[in-house]
């Protein structure tokens, strides 16, 4: 029976784990299943590594990715582990940042859960987004060059070469990313967008300047960079100053507003619980500064008339 990738990569990390942890001689009852590694009594388990790391990197490599997050949380645990040995947590300054803390996130819990609960109320709908940006047209303007192009990553010159060949042949650029690029879905999905020059493949230097140069539909000359060919076509550019398509801004838009909409119904929801807190009299101020300069810097009681009739 064939094992999924997913529980290849279990398995090699598992036994990767284990294999170090034999030197530890842990007992039995202290072993947790799937453990990737351990700090005192403190165990890593692989579910718990998956929950963590961001589900693209886990993509991109997902033995890498996960061998990099336990060796992170080692170091964390260690550094944890040293602070409870020097009686860290015990010290008044410390308690007084871990209540704040504490205090933080059950207010940032809170926020969450007001507006979880209104998230079906709290919508904005394609036409209140249309609307936006007829009215706010000149504040989309694009501030740079936007380009659409599609990068060919390939693990050989050959087939760089065969991709640019049937690119300049007719083939779809679909049928020509499955067939020789390194990550076919990525090629096709980063193809779809536009991209601020500035920021297009800024990683390889190289081919965002052949970005800058090209014509529409042109395709630039092939460069090996960190062992892989690379080549790029433009296929669309704006300028700088145009308005973009609402398409390409549309769930932008969307969740801007959205967002706009849910902090305003938060801030409403707090200023109605300082309202009951208030009337329940929970709520007092106090002057705690009875007196104030006056302009003579001489100091003047606040609560007392300053009537001259002796």
């Amino acid at each position: 029976m064939m094992l999924s990738h997913k529980k290849i990569v279990i398995v090699f990390l598992v036994g990767t784990a284990l294999t170090v942890l034999a030197t530890c001689t842990p007992t039995p009852s202290e072993q947790k299943e799937n453990a990737l590694a351990r700090v005192g009594t403190k165990y890593l388990t692989v579910d718990e590594a998956q929950k963590s790391v961001p589900p693209f990197l886990l993509k991109q490599d997902s033995i890498g990715a996960l061998k990099k997050y336990r060796d992170q949380w080692i170091k964390q645990q260690v550094l944890l582990q040293e602070a409870k040995r020097l009686g860290l947590p015990q010290k008044k300054a410390v308690q007084q940042q871990l209540k704040q803390a504490e205090e933080e996130i059950l207010r940032e819990a809170l926020r969450k859960t007001i507006t979880a609960s209104k998230e079906k109320a709290l919508t904005i709908t394609d036409e209140e987004a249309r609307t936006y940006y007829q009215a706010h047209k000149n504040q989309f303007a694009l501030d740079e060059e936007f380009v659409q192009f599609r990068h060919m990553r390939a693990r050989t010159l050959k087939e760089a070469r065969a991709a640019k060949q049937d690119l300049l042949g007719g083939v779809s650029w679909e049928e020509v990313a499955h067939d020789y690029a390194i990550n076919p879905e990525s090629a096709l999905e980063k193809a779809e967008q536009y991209w601020p020059i500035s920021m297009a493949l800024s990683d390889i230097s190289i081919m965002n300047r052949y970005l800058n140069i090209i014509g529409q539909s042109e395709i630039s000359p092939i460069q090996r960079v960190n062992g892989v060919y690379h080549f790029v076509q433009l296929i669309d550019s704006r300028a700088k100053g145009e308005l973009p398509d609402l398409d390409w801004l549309l769930d932008k838009i969307k969740d801007w507003m959205l967002l706009n909409k849910q902090r305003r119904n938060f801030s409403s929801y707090l200023k109605n619980l300082y309202l009951k807190a208030k009337s329940n009299n929970e709520v007092e101020t106090f002057n705690v500064l009875p007196t104030q300069t006056n302009p003579t810097t001489t100091f003047e009681d606040t609560l007392e008339s300053n009537s001259t009739d002796e």
